[in-house]
């Protein structure tokens, strides 16, 4: 009766050695799965904050332009009057 016990101690025993090792590769390749995660976290991250920092510098850009397009149009208008303003003139002076 003692061999029997003590082959079920060593089975059982290795049954729970087995157990621990693949608990111990299962750990391994998921603290490297981890890793890769957060590398992949941190590139997307950095890309993010790229991306926030160009579309910033787009719409600064584009309020100047707007700017720039409202004065020119203005400016367009000015002249546009001035030009109306001296062909009235020039047509009080034809008609004189």
């Amino acid at each position: 009766m003692q061999p029997v016990r003590e082959e079920e101690s060593v089975d059982t025993l290795s049954s729970l050695e087995e157990r621990i090792l693949r608990a111990v590769e299962l750990v391994s390749q998921l603290r490297q799965q981890n890793h890769a995660l957060q590398a992949k976290l941190d590139d997307a991250l950095a890309a993010k904050a790229e991306a926030l920092s160009a579309k910033a510098e787009a719409q600064a850009q584009a309020a100047r332009l707007q700017q720039d397009m409202d004065s020119l149009r203005s400016e367009r208008k000015q002249v546009r009057t001035r030009i109306e303003k001296l062909l009235g003139q020039m047509d009080l002076l034809s008609e004189s």
